[in-house]
């Protein structure tokens, strides 16, 4: 499985993930939309299992539904506690993107609940609340 904590951004996503089958850490910028649709739809293609983390955003619709298309798991996190796990002050994006994995790999991700509106949505979000 590849897990990505990723900081996303309307213009970019830095992202921090990690093959869980062989360790490999690999961060990354992804510019623009086309580059991310590019690398996502690339992991789809290895018929890889994926689960994206990334804090709540109002502007990431066309993200989700990327995910939801290419089937991977999206847990969508709550901003303000992921803010408050953060051990240094200074904040970057690269940071804030290792943190969001290293809060999925922990299993200390602050999820929230998500309103389903679609039957495929439903395994999209993972939401703890169906399972």
């Amino acid at each position: 499985m590849i897990i990505i904590g990723a900081d996303y951004h309307p213009g970019f996503q830095q992202i921090a993930f990690v093959d869980t089958d062989t360790g490999e850490f690999q961060e990354r910028r992804l510019q623009h939309r086309e580059e991310a649709e590019k690398f996502y739809r690339d992991l789809a293609a290895q018929a890889m299992q994926v689960r994206v983390g990334m804090e709540a955003s109002g502007q990431a619709r066309w993200f989700e539904r990327l995910l939801s298309e290419l089937h991977f798991e999206l847990w969508i996190g709550d901003a303000a506690e992921i803010r408050c796990k953060r051990v240094r002050k200074q904040k970057t994006d690269r940071q804030d993107a290792q943190l969001i994995l290293q809060l999925l790999l922990e299993d200390r991700f602050p999820r929230i609940w998500v309103p389903i509106t679609t039957k495929h949505e439903k395994s999209f979000y993972a939401n703890p609340c169906l399972q």
